[in-house]
């Protein structure tokens, strides 16, 4: 597990990229596991501050108590619709982690915040060609992979 400064220090212009893609719009979809162990898919906001990246959400939300029973996390960067042009696509990110509780020390404010530990960034594009997928991928102790598909 690694926090988001971590990812930054050992590959900066990765971790660049990816936090350019995540900050490129308001809203991300977050994955959490169900008490049954089923996914739940839910909307949320990322914030990246001083090498963390975190996550808010309302007090007494499912998606919340999700994360406090099991802190396994995905969470999907914003799409776009890929142009005329695939070249011109600006990609999508995503990463995976474990959900860490932040404390919340206002009596009158219910409202969670996660830490997200990453354990998997991956960020997907278009190869400068425009004919091929390309998937790079991060995991702490490991270099970047990259995968190019047709």
């Amino acid at each position: 597990m690694a926090r988001w400064a971590d990812v930054c220090a050992e590959v900066p212009e990765f971790a660049a990229r990816v936090q350019a893609a995540f900050e490129r719009n308001r809203h991300m979809t977050l994955a959490t596991v169900r008490r049954d162990g089923s996914p739940r898919i839910s909307g949320t906001e990322i914030r990246f501050d001083d090498g963390e990246a975190f996550v808010g959400m309302m007090g007494r939300s499912r998606k919340a108590f999700d994360l406090l029973r099991d802190p396994r996390v995905a969470i999907h960067g914003p799409t776009a619709d890929p142009p005329d042009e695939p070249r011109d696509w600006v990609g999508e990110a995503k990463f995976a982690g474990r959900a860490v509780a932040v404390p919340n020390d206002d009596p009158d404010d219910d409202s969670h915040t996660f830490r997200i530990d990453v354990d998997e960034v991956v960020f997907t594009r278009i190869n400068a060609a425009g004919d091929r997928l390309v998937i790079e991928s991060w995991h702490p102790g490991r270099a970047i992979q990259v995968v190019e598909r047709e």
